[in-house]
C-alpha cells in the first residue's frame, strides 16, 4: 500500500522547508516543531533512499533528485486537497493563510472578505499582514505570504494574477471650509498642505513628476504612510488632501468632507490578487478567486 510508503505530513513538511527556506520557519508554518519537521523528511529521505536536501546552519538547498521529488510531493498534495474539494469538504481545511492587504481594502471590503472566507472555510486560520503594497510584493516573492491584495505596479512576478479594478483618487478639504466650487487647476494648491499617500506610491510619483513638469513647489507636499492620518488630518483642516475615494464616500455623503474639482489627478489603484499558483494549495487560489466576487459590490460606478 501507497499509504505505507510516505505521507501527507512527510511531503508537507519537505515543501514547507523548501519554500520558507529553513526547518523553523515549517514547523513555524505547520504549528509543530522544529524536530518533526526533521524526522518527517529524515524518513521520506530513508524510504525512498534519496537525499532531497543539503542542511547547513541557516538554510537548506535541493539537490537535483530533491528538485524532481520536490514537483511530485507539490501535485500529490494538490490532488489531496482536490479531493476534499470535490467532496464538498472545505470545513476540513485547517491550514493557515497567510493574507498580505493594502489599508485601502484594510479600511473598506476586508471584512466583507474575511466574512465570505470564514463561510467557504469555516476551520481555516487567517494570518493578517496590513501594509504598503510595496512591502506586500516582498513578502509575497520571500514565500512569507501566499496571498496578497495590493495594488501595481509590482516587482515581484507571479503565475497567479487576478485582477479586482480601479480605485480613482479624489482631491478633498474639510467640509465647508472651502467655497471653489468650480474646477481648477492643481497648482491653485500650492499655497496649501497638500496630504498624500506615502513618497513609494505610484500617486505620489505622479504628482512629483507633475510638479517638475509645472515648476511647481514641493516643500508643502506631505506623504504619510496611513491613509487613515491623511483623513483624519484633512478633517481636522490641516490640508488639502489626495485620497482615494472608496476610503472616504461616506465622509463626503455626510458633507465632513467635500470633493475639489481639480484639472488634475494620478492614475487610479489597480488592484489584483496574487499568488505563487505554481506551488500556492488549492485554498490560496480559491480565496483569491473569492476576492473578485466581493469587490464587485465596492468598485466604484459612473
Amino acid at each position: 500500500m501507497i499509504s505505507r510508503i510516505y505521507s501527507l505530513k512527510q511531503l508537507e513538511a519537505f515543501v514547507w522547508a523548501v519554500d520558507l527556506g529553513s526547518f523553523r520557519k515549517a514547523a513555524q508554518h505547520l504549528n509543530t516543531t522544529q524536530p518533526n519537521i526533521s524526522s518527517r523528511i529524515r524518513k521520506l529521505e530513508k524510504t525512498l533512499d534519496v537525499v532531497l536536501m543539503l542542511r547547513d546552519a541557516s538554510s537548506v538547498r535541493l539537490t537535483e533528485h530533491g528538485a524532481e521529488i520536490l514537483q511530485r510531493a507539490r501535485q500529490v498534495l494538490h490532488e489531496a486537497e482536490g479531493l476534499v474539494e470535490v467532496a464538498k469538504r472545505q470545513d476540513l481545511i485547517e491550514d493557515r493563510l497567510r493574507l498580505g492587504v493594502t489599508e485601502l481594502v484594510a479600511c473598506t471590503w476586508l471584512h466583507d472578505y474575511l466574512r465570505q472566507l470564514k463561510v467557504e472555510y469555516p476551520a481555516m486560520a487567517v494570518e493578517l499582514t496590513v501594509d504598503l503594497s510595496r512591502n506586500l510584493d516582498k513578502e509575497l516573492g520571500g514565500n512569507a505570504l501566499d496571498l496578497t491584495i495590493q495594488t501595481a505596479p509590482f516587482d515581484t512576478t507571479v503565475e497567479g494574477n487576478i485582477s479586482l479594478g480601479k480605485f480613482p483618487y479624489i482631491w478633498v478639504t474639510a467640509g465647508g471650509t472651502d467655497d471653489r466650487d468650480t474646477r481648477f487647476s492643481l497648482q491653485d494648491l500650492k499655497q496649501d498642505i497638500i496630504l498624500t499617500p506615502a513618497r513609494y506610491t505610484q500617486a505620489f510619483i505622479e504628482l512629483m513628476q507633475f510638479a517638475k513638469r509645472h515648476a511647481m513647489p514641493t516643500t508643502k507636499f506631505a506623504p504619510s504612510n496611513s491613509l487613515s492620518s491623511c483623513v483624519q488630518m484633512v478633517l481636522d483642516g490641516m490640508g488639502v488632501a489626495l485620497l482615494p475615494k472608496a476610503l472616504i464616500k461616506d465622509y463626503l455623503t455626510s458633507g465632513q468632507l467635500q470633493q475639489l474639482d481639480v484639472d488634475w489627478t494620478p492614475s487610479p489603484l489597480s488592484f489584483s490578487a496574487r499568488f505563487h499558483s505554481a506551488k500556492a494549495p488549492l485554498f490560496v487560489e480559491r480565496a483569491a478567486a473569492l476576492a473578485s466576487q466581493v469587490v464587485k459590490a465596492h468598485l466604484p460606478t459612473e
